[in-house]
């Protein structure tokens, strides 16, 4: 989705990296996160403070391969290293649906996915991941168990205003971004975390050096100059407008398009958002998510499977904790590819007993 922008930003984002230069493993060796390059920081800071979607002060910058190493990164830091059982990890349902297979993959004896934060009731120290806006259904989240011993991670990673209104700036503990739907470069794999206690930031370190010895100098630099580009088109707009603009203007076409084919077909239903205003893009606005959270209507059970024979490929809701009633879609792919797959989901009522042959270019 965020091609077109980047292709008219041209040159501008572009990089050169000697063969010389960033052969270290060392950024900053006198920083807390020694593999931290210091002009990726610099530019996480000013973007935060440009957006004005999260604080950064007395917060500690970690780096980490995406959101997901960062993720593994907490669980390490969190867990009691001394503990008789692993801690609990939470997230109300639909919560994303690769906590749990990141969570279990190791069989850790640190931590342990413990399913629906609104069903758990064990005893001890748990994590609570409140992931807001949620994906997959995009609502604005607080965290949900009400009892004490829980340690709060947030992921923001679609706290941007291109997916919803910007209320204030976010005021964690611990706060997960990612360079990948902030600015759609997903092949980066970078990520950060503002984490507010020195103890909590320096345990992720060492995870990421020891999981990695460290993240790309090379994909930190290139994000650097692209956050330097975004931060550059707030301030001085192009043709597209800032990043956000565009970005913020293209999810409002796409969910209008969106409901009208979910309207004109009759056999669906999406999320309903109350507007909210936003102090970053001076208007108020709905969330227009990332994802569609898709649900079928009776009698159909299997969501995915129904809209698979129709060629559109989207994730069970069982994967995210819910009914196989529920899928979600990206909103998130190429023009031509978005036009084709609400074509086809508008249409699906006049078609619907039609078993279509599948073909090799899904729609996700």
């Amino acid at each position: 989705m965020y091609e077109r922008f980047w292709q008219q930003a041209g040159d501008k984002s572009t990089i050169v990296i000697p063969g010389w230069q960033s052969m270290s493993y060392f950024s900053d060796a006198g920083s807390l996160c020694w593999f931290l390059e210091p002009e990726f920081a610099k530019e996480i800071i000013r973007l935060h403070k440009t957006v004005g979607n999260a604080v950064t002060e007395d917060r500690y910058i970690v780096v980490g391969t995406g959101s997901t190493q960062l993720y593994q990164a907490v669980l390490y830091a969190l867990s009691p290293q001394d503990a008789v059982e692993p801690l609990s990890v939470v997230s109300a349902a639909p919560y994303y649906s690769s906590y749990p297979l990141i969570t279990d993959c190791l069989k850790s004896g640190l931590y342990k996915w413990a399913g629906d934060a609104r069903s758990f009731n064990e005893e001890g120290p748990f994590i609570e991941l409140v992931t807001s806006p949620n994906n997959p259904d995009g609502y604005v989240r607080q965290s949900v168990v009400n009892k004490s011993g829980g340690i709060l991670v947030h992921d923001l990673a679609y706290y941007w205003p291109q997916y919803t209104p910007i209320a204030s700036a976010a005021n964690h503990d611990i706060m997960l971004f990612t360079v990948s739907k902030s600015t759609g470069h997903a092949g980066m794999r970078i990520g950060w975390a503002l984490v507010k206690d020195v103890e909590v930031a320096k345990k992720m370190v060492k995870f990421v050096e020891l999981n990695t010895i460290g993240v790309s100098k090379d994909s930190q630099l290139r994000a650097a100059k692209v956050l330097q580009v975004v931060i550059h088109s707030c301030q001085y707009p192009t043709s597209l407008g800032s990043l956000f603009d565009f970005a913020a203007h293209l999810m409002e076409e796409r969910w209008k398009l969106l409901r009208a084919a979910v309207r004109q077909s009759g056999l669906f239903t999406l999320p309903e958002f109350s507007p909210g205003s936003c102090s970053f893009l001076n208007r108020s606005f709905a969330p227009q998510p990332a994802f569609a959270w898709l649900k079928c209507q009776e009698p159909m059970e299997d969501c995915e499977g129904f809209l698979r024979s129709n060629n559109i490929i989207t994730r069970s809701g069982k994967h995210f904790g819910v009914s196989p009633q529920y899928v979600r879609i990206s909103m998130l792919d190429r023009d031509e590819n978005f036009h084709i797959f609400v074509e086809r989901l508008s249409t699906i009522h006049l078609r619907q007993s039609v078993q279509v042959e599948e073909t090799d270019g899904g729609i996700e």
